[in-house]
């Protein structure tokens, strides 16, 4: 009966740890436009936005997009799953080491003076609480992408 009860468990376990991988990538969902987006009620997210915490670069959008696309394809477990025509708009996904529970981060390059910015918003697909990760990401990637700028 115990040997019964443990094996049920670890299939259950198997069977969401290969939910938490397998799951489709929904754009209409996850491909929003931070620029407008709001945080939800939840403390799993966090924005990054032209005055409200993201910089003015001085060069253009398509080099800032270009120079995003460069830093943040070369994180660890990220892929991107959307963008726009364009390329100014575009969202990754960024798995965690363990278990890989997937985190959204879509970026909008924005016109900002003589120069561009950028409007960020990291955020889990699951959970409560994710204990500052996607603000620590969003800071993270801004000072690699600021560090990509000033060597360009």
């Amino acid at each position: 009966m115990a040997l019964s009860a443990l094996l049920a468990l670890v299939v259950v376990i198997v069977v969401l740890l290969a939910y938490v991988r397998l799951v489709g990538h929904d754009p209409a969902r996850w491909h929003v436009d931070p620029v407008t987006a709001r945080l939800p009620p939840t403390p799993n997210a966090h924005i990054l936005r032209p005055g409200e915490g993201a910089p003015v670069f001085d060069i253009g959008q398509t080099d800032l997009a270009r120079i995003v696309d460069d830093v943040v394809s070369a994180q660890p477990r990220t892929r991107a799953v959307a963008q726009s025509g364009d390329g100014l708009h575009r969202t990754w996904v960024q798995r965690s080491l363990l278990i890989g529970y997937p985190d959204y981060v879509t970026i909008r390059v924005v016109p900002a003076g003589e120069g561009a910015s950028l409007a960020l918003f990291s955020r889990s697909r699951y959970g409560h609480s994710d204990m500052g990760v996607n603000r620590k990401r969003a800071e993270a990637w801004l000072e690699e992408i600021a560090r990509a700028v000033a060597a360009d």
